[in-house]
């Protein structure tokens, strides 16, 4: 049998309204790290983290004086998000979880996809999550969703001229199809209608997108 992977819940500081959505990734107990002003996010539900990592140039509050503290420099080249992110690999925490990341900056949302790519680049899975959407990223592979029915998927070439996709479960279905990034986004909008669906990725990548509120 197959090791289980760790998994590292990674916080960061994008704005986050209700944070209720954080206690799903709490129940396998993760490694926790803060990446900057994610220790404000952390205060707000009630976790102490394992580690903080940053400039600190975005903390609200007080750092934790009896947590491990990782002080970057501010001039440097990786984000806060990707230096926790090489932590945890680098620890061998290789099921990532990356909260706090979307919305806000537009910048550094695009920014958090390229660290999701980066994550199954070094052999991890990793997913980006907030209070309405999760997001996935798929190099020739497959995502299973399971008991999502009603729940909206969008899929987009990434850091690609296209992806060929194949679809179960949803109401418009695909069989090899090619989704292009200088065309119309055909991947938009799908909704899950089965208690399991899946997407298949043949070639390129792909950034899933899976809203969790019913369409």
């Amino acid at each position: 049998m197959a090791d289980k992977m760790k998994t590292c819940l990674i916080l960061g500081s994008a704005p986050v309204g209700d944070v209720s959505f954080i206690r799903e990734f709490l129940k396998e107990n993760p490694f926790v790290i803060c990446a900057d002003g994610g220790v404000d996010l952390a205060r707000r539900c009630g976790v102490t983290p394992d580690l903080i990592i940053g400039d600190f140039d975005s903390v609200q509050g007080e750092l934790q004086a009896d947590v491990e503290c990782i002080r970057l420099p501010v001039m440097k080249d990786d984000t806060d998000t990707m230096a926790a992110v090489k932590t945890a690999l680098e620890r061998d925490y290789t099921d990532i979880v990356l909260a706090g990341v979307l919305g806000g900056r537009l910048d550094h949302t695009f920014a958090n996809f390229c660290v999701l790519q980066y994550i199954q680049q070094q052999g991890g899975k990793g997913q980006m999550a907030d209070e309405t959407t999760r997001v996935f990223y798929i190099s020739g592979g497959k995502l299973t969703l399971r008991e999502l029915e009603g729940k909206t998927v969008s899929v987009f070439p990434f850091a690609c001229h296209r992806c060929v996709v194949s679809y179960t479960g949803l109401l418009y279905p695909l069989t090899k199809q090619a989704l292009y990034t200088d065309a119309s986004p055909m991947g938009v909008s799908n909704e899950i209608v089965e208690k399991e669906a899946s997407v298949l990725v043949h070639e390129g990548n792909a950034l899933i997108m899976v809203l969790m509120q019913k369409s």
